[in-house]
């Protein structure tokens, strides 16, 4: 299959299930919590998504990298604040370890997007 857009990246397909993951299971958190840790939570996910778009966008390979790597990073912070929700116990320890294999599924489909952009560049 010929990816023409962004929207045909199964990456960034997954980490758009994954947003809609994370919000369902960030509408359970207390309401003390709406403007804080969900908030950073969404935001994490949300760019994840947004950094691969931006990233396929790009004209120049050394952009799109830096914007995949952005994604990257963004799954590492989302990782930490969910984490963060199990210690605090907002989040189930079976629900965090389901959600953690789905952000690392991504994590391992954007290294692999990094690594093959990286030897398109360099060909």
């Amino acid at each position: 299959m010929k990816i023409n857009s962004f929207e045909d990246l199964l990456v960034w397909q997954k980490a758009r299930e994954l947003t809609k993951l994370v919000y369902e299971l960030t509408n359970t958190y207390p309401k003390a919590e709406r403007y804080n840790l969900v908030d950073q939570i969404r935001r994490a996910v949300i760019s994840i998504a947004a950094n691969i778009a931006e990233g396929f966008s790009r004209y120049r390979l050394k952009e799109s990298i830096m914007f995949y790597r952005n994604a990257r990073g963004s799954s590492a912070e989302l990782k930490s604040h969910l984490y963060l929700s199990c210690d605090l116990n907002y989040l189930a320890i079976n629900k965090l370890d389901a959600i953690l294999e789905k952000v690392d599924e991504v994590g391992k489909m954007l290294n692999g997007l990094i690594n093959s952009t990286e030897s398109f560049r360099k060909s």
